[in-house]
């Protein structure tokens, strides 16, 4: 296997641990609102700003409990993994290469989820959540920053035409991030926007 270039082998544990606490944060918010609102439903949570951001109407819906119980279950489940990665990372551990094709399928399950949720909260619901979007944020984040350690390290190999594209990912991996989430926030704001531009 070859050895990942010194830059992103440094920054990846930091980078694990600081999505781990960040979306355990977030879960934990999530599910103690969650609660607070099976208790007493004419609670409002803290997150319940206006008729756009309601985390309220977010966690009432059907779409909150996809798999039957709260989703952000499964961020108090997932998240704390990912940061003990970056812990172990930093004490020294290596880990097999399908422990690392296993972590890279876990976040790209984890996109596809958190882009589900995504068009649901807008295009359904009509609300959004800001603690959920923080877990958008670092979901899409853990997964482009562990594929590339991926594709860095050889563990995940590529051939012919591709090596192209995996060179311009490795270049513009900063890029590519801001574009995505610009992307999402534009479409919020698009969709949004009769809300929000009675702001201005």
């Amino acid at each position: 296997m070859k050895k990942p270039k010194l830059v992103l082998a440094t920054v990846l544990p930091y980078l694990l641990i600081a999505i781990g606490i960040i979306g355990l944060i977030a879960a934990f918010v999530i599910t103690d609102e969650k609660i607070k609102i099976l208790q007493d439903p004419n609670y409002k949570p803290s997150c319940s700003l206006n008729p756009v951001i309601s985390c309220g109407s977010v966690m009432q819906s059907k779409q909150a409990s996809f798999f039957g119980f709260p989703n952000s279950f499964i961020g108090l489940a997932a998240f704390p993994m990912v940061a003990t990665v970056g812990i172990a990372m930093l004490a020294g551990a290596t880990f097999k290469r399908w422990f690392w094709l296993c972590l890279n399928l876990g976040t790209l399950l984890g996109v596809v989820f958190v882009h589900y949720l995504f068009f649901q909260s807008v295009y359904r619901i009509h609300a959004l959540c800001p603690y959920c979007i923080a877990v958008w944020i670092v979901t899409i984040t853990s997964f482009i920053y562990v594929t590339l350690y991926n594709l860095q390290t050889g563990v995940i190999t590529v051939k012919g035409r591709l090596k192209k594209q995996v060179s311009f990912i490795q270049r513009h991996h900063g890029d590519i991030l801001a574009v995505w989430l610009l992307l999402i926030f534009g479409l919020i704001l698009h969709h949004f926007w009769y809300y929000f531009s009675t702001l201005l």
